[in-house]
């Protein structure tokens, strides 16, 4: 709902000080001063008055000065009323300036609280308010066409201070919105951050951990079974190996987190090294990927390897990266064969939090049945 024009308050930004240069702030401290110093002057040096006719009125002055100073701190406030009271002691005052001689004061005290009025209040207020303070200004000087110039010209004047300190204020409130933005903008960018951060250590020591529980069950189970020594002791070493490759994982992972990463098919090579029987095809030109689709083409597949091992035993895993024109898919598929005995192990939240991480860049993540065995794809757009 749109405020009546008429009914509102020039904004607080605009009535304050706020946003107002040190030049322009010194310019407005010396004219006022100069007005009171010349207000004064006028009321103990005109001719026409003597002894405590001129003190009175060089008291009025004073007494105009910090009624004119509670004036600028109740429309400040937005407090109608009290404004309304100020201004009329302002009139008032003014009409008793000029009643015992002391014209000049009263004069400017006339036109003041016009322009203060035009510019400070509510034009439903402020208007009525300059009306009485030109009427009276009018009355005083007598003259008609050069009165009404003046009164015409002040205004004008009265106007566009109000238009100015609208626009100043206008332009506090932009300036104070924006800086709310880029506190909340930088925040938000924290908080991605933040869970950037935690989604890359969950993916390290959940892999990690994965593969080590995957060893250390079949030990378990050899053991239940009273398998020889030597098998094992296979186990162990490797859940060993798995605990030290998790270690430079997370060293890979902290790599990452400030933007060194080895390449994308080296590390592949080297993931495929680690498991009998799988082989790795890179097709398309090979080119340099942002760091968090980079990151995601690692994790997916590691987690279809570490699934593979754990569901199809000795089969054989083919895993295929493409660069294409806007996208980067992975495909990691196995030849099928019977579950293991650790299909049950682990919670099962691998690949569903793979998913969720390729969502988040715009990508998507197909995992099932395929001709022979299981299908994992990964696309992320690049």
């Amino acid at each position: 709902m749109t405020e009546n024009v008429w009914t509102r308050w020039p904004s607080r930004e605009a009535l304050g000080r706020q946003g107002i240069s040190g030049p322009r702030r010194l310019l407005a401290w010396a004219v006022r001063m100069l007005v009171l110093g010349a207000l004064l002057w006028s009321a103990f040096h005109d001719s026409r008055i003597h002894g405590g006719a001129a003190v009175a009125g060089g008291v009025g002055v004073l007494v105009a000065g910090g009624l004119a100073w509670g004036l600028f701190r109740t429309t400040l406030q937005h407090r109608l009323w009290p404004s309304l009271g100020l201004n009329a002691l302002l009139l008032g005052l003014a009409a008793a300036l000029q009643a015992v001689g002391l014209r000049s004061p009263a004069v400017v005290l006339w036109c003041g609280c016009a322009i203060a009025a035009l510019e400070r209040l509510p034009l439903a207020a402020g208007l009525p308010m300059a009306t009485v303070a030109f009427a009276a200004f009018a009355v005083a000087e007598g003259d008609a066409w050069p009165t009404t110039a003046v009164i015409g010209g002040m205004a004008l004047a009265g106007y566009a201070l109000r238009l100015d300190a609208e626009a100043r204020g206008s332009a506090q409130r932009l300036l104070a919105q924006e800086r709310a933005a880029r506190a909340a903008e930088a925040e938000s960018a924290a908080l991605a951050e933040r869970a950037r951060i935690a989604r890359e250590i969950h993916d390290v020591l959940a892999h990690s951990l994965s593969a080590q529980l995957v060893h250390l069950e079949a030990a378990r189970l050899l053991i239940e079974r009273g398998a020889d020594r030597e098998q094992i002791l296979e186990r162990v070493v490797a859940a060993r190996g798995m605990a030290r490759d998790g270690l430079d994982e997370t060293r890979q992972a902290l790599s990452a987190l400030r933007g060194d990463l080895t390449p994308l098919e080296e590390f592949l090579t080297g993931l495929v090294r680690q498991a009998d029987g799988t082989e790795i095809t890179v097709e398309g030109d090979r080119r340099p990927l942002p760091a968090e689709a980079s990151q995601t083409v690692r994790r997916v597949a590691q987690e279809a390897l570490t699934n593979a091992r754990k569901h199809a035993p000795g089969a054989k895993v083919r895993v295929r990266l493409a660069y294409e024109a806007h996208e980067v898919t992975l495909d990691v598929r196995d030849s099928g064969g019977s579950p293991g005995e650790l299909a049950q192990v682990g919670g099962g939240y691998g690949l569903l939090g793979m998913r969720e991480r390729a969502e988040l860049l715009g990508g998507s993540l197909d995992a099932g049945p395929g001709e022979e065995g299981f299908v994992v794809t990964l696309r992320v757009p690049v």
